[in-house]
């Protein structure tokens, strides 16, 4: 559209260019005034004055099952799939369909479909709530038309391969645009948000963006309203399982990346100080005040993970069989180091409830 105003300005006279755009300049307008502004969960009365929930203990964490995820067997997308829309939010190309159930799915393309899945296998598996997510290697969407972004990922018979398929509903239901800082929320100082924030590093996402990026980046905290009860979580871990560190650094689902860089996830530990290897874009805010205690506090649940499970929910996720060794050898690195830090004679502060 810009080139298409920008190409017919010479042939215009000085008049005939303001009046274009002023129009072109009322057209953004009104598409920005349709969009929801971003909130902080305080200025939302019926979250600030709600039951806050980040964590739930996962129960028997050895016996989930990774290849499913929260969701189950009995939820996974079934075929034929019919288009609803393109989804032109985000980074990544994303198109909504209804499946033979009558359920609706946003489909996620691209580098962050797999390590959104497997991740969100990571994060319920030690008691946070995530998102109903499935990877499906390849399908058919029928009667997709007119796809902007998603073009190179639905050829023109509705074929598609490697998709990250996420549950839409209304229980719980997400609050569009209601988000938190890592520093602004009911949990600060409590060994849940500082575990969730361990997650994020040995995840090594390095998308952790809040509600001060919401209006222009977009943002990766959300909040469902479970009938009344406000659960806190992350919502995209699509930059998961690969290398964190400045932008020219950063890779995703690059099991290679992530099991070199396992090597160095804690850089030292004196007394009761950590010193984190992780860089993401609000790098002190995922490492700043985390004790030994918080660690201690997040290991067991991180220690019954098997084998099994990892591998189970990396290959469902998409990995190859290289790829998962490589990955589970990164996960199990970075658990035996916080093992480590877990069992430092420096264990001070508070206890988990």
């Amino acid at each position: 559209m810009f080139q298409t105003v920008a190409r017919g300005l010479h042939v215009l006279r000085p008049r005939g260019i303001v009046r274009i755009l002023t129009l072109f300049l009322l057209v953004l307008i009104g598409a920005s005034a349709d969009d929801p502004k971003p909130r902080m969960y305080t200025d939302d009365p019926s979250v600030a004055r709600g039951q806050a929930v980040l964590w739930h203990d996962p129960g028997a964490v050895a016996q989930l099952d990774f290849r499913y995820g929260i969701g189950g067997k009995e939820q996974a997308p079934q075929a034929p799939f019919t288009f609803v829309k393109e989804d032109s939010t985000g980074t990544s190309p994303k198109v909504i369909v209804q499946d033979a159930n009558g359920r609706t799915w946003s489909i996620k393309f691209g580098p962050e479909a797999s390590p959104d899945t497997f991740s969100s296998r990571m994060v319920w598996a030690v008691g946070y709530w995530v998102e109903t997510n499935y990877f499906v290697s390849q399908g058919v969407i029928r009667g997709a038309h007119d796809l902007s972004r998603a073009r190179r990922d639905v050829d023109a018979a509705g074929n598609f391969h490697d998709a990250r398929f996420q549950l839409r509903s209304d229980h719980p239901k997400y609050l569009q645009n209601v988000n938190w800082n890592w520093d602004g929320n009911p949990f600060v100082g409590t060994p849940e948000l500082n575990g969730l924030k361990i997650m994020m590093m040995l995840l090594s996402n390095w998308d952790d963006k809040d509600f001060r990026d919401a209006s222009t980046k977009g943002a990766n905290t959300a909040i469902f309203d479970d009938r009344g009860r406000y659960i806190f979580f992350i919502d995209d871990w699509g930059a998961s399982m690969g290398n964190w560190g400045k932008v020219l650094t950063r890779s995703k689902w690059n099991c290679m990346d992530y099991d070199r860089q396992s090597r160095r996830f804690v850089k030292s530990l004196q007394n009761s100080d950590i010193e984190w290897a992780y860089i993401g874009q609000h790098t002190h805010l995922i490492t700043d005040g985390i004790r030994i205690s918080d660690v201690k506090w997040l290991v067991p649940y991180l220690s019954a993970i098997t084998g099994r499970q990892l591998h189970d929910g990396l290959i469902s996720s998409g990995a190859s069989e290289e790829d998962a060794r490589y990955c589970i050898d990164g996960i199990r690195t970075r658990i035996r180091e916080l093992e480590t830090v877990a069992n430092s004679p420096a264990v001070t502060g508070p206890r988990a409830n």
